[in-house]
């Protein structure tokens, strides 16, 4: 199987998640984007989606699936997601589409989080894939000097705006032993939002397509 091969695999994979008369979160990106296509399939059978980007919703709506506002919304059953990197604990790097800030609110209201993923993704390390960080505009210099001082090379991402109004600042050149620690840390800056670090509520599930298959890690 190919990149995209595996990545419909996996998000068909994942409908074996979906609850009957629940409400599904969903995340952002391509292997997102397989996902809900299969989705579209099995509609009926849900109470509705929370998407984490607008883009996610506008492509559910196109579906006919229906989209709820979080704060309407008691429980989300299973929330299903890509990921940038992630390593066999489930410990992951999210937000290479800007979305990084509505996918761990997603993720956070979920019960459980199945994060879908070809072999591309698997790494021993995260930070090879630059980590992206949520920051509010004014705070942009003051957070990237305190990323200099955990290691990290702060480069802005040009021209784009998340779906908050905010900024990403891309970090660099980071290798990533402790992921909790980092996490914590990086969030405890004035100014940021959040990042991209999914460790501190890692995922629950891990559908990895490779060639010969997917494979399940939990």
């Amino acid at each position: 199987m190919n990149q995209d091969e595996m990545k419909k695999a996996v998000a068909e994979a994942a409908l074996e998640y979906v609850e009957a008369g629940t409400v599904i979160g969903i995340g952002t990106g391509t292997t997102a984007n397989y996902f809900i296509d299969a989705l579209a399939a099995i509609k009926h059978r849900i109470n509705g989606t929370v998407a984490s980007s607008v883009a996610s919703a506008r492509r559910l709506e196109s579906h006919g699936i229906e989209v709820l506002d979080l704060n309407m919304v008691d429980e989300i059953s299973v929330y299903i997601d890509g990921a940038d990197e992630t390593t066999r604990h489930l410990q992951l790097i999210k937000g290479g589409g800007g979305a990084l800030t509505r996918e761990k609110i997603v993720a956070a209201a979920s019960r459980k989080f199945v994060c879908i993923a070809d072999e591309s993704k698997l790494v021993d390390i995260l930070g090879t894939f630059p980590l992206p960080i949520e920051v509010i505009p004014m705070a942009r210099s003051y957070v990237a000097r305190e990323l200099v001082k955990l290691g990290g090379e702060p480069v802005l991402r040009e021209g784009f705006t998340t779906d908050n109004g905010n900024i990403i600042l891309d970090i660099h050149g980071l290798q990533i032993m402790e992921p909790a620690k980092l996490e914590a840390q990086i969030n405890n800056i004035a100014g940021v939002v959040t990042n991209g670090l999914f460790a501190i509520r890692p995922a629950d599930v891990l559908l990895l397509g490779t060639a010969k298959g997917v494979t399940t890690l939990t």
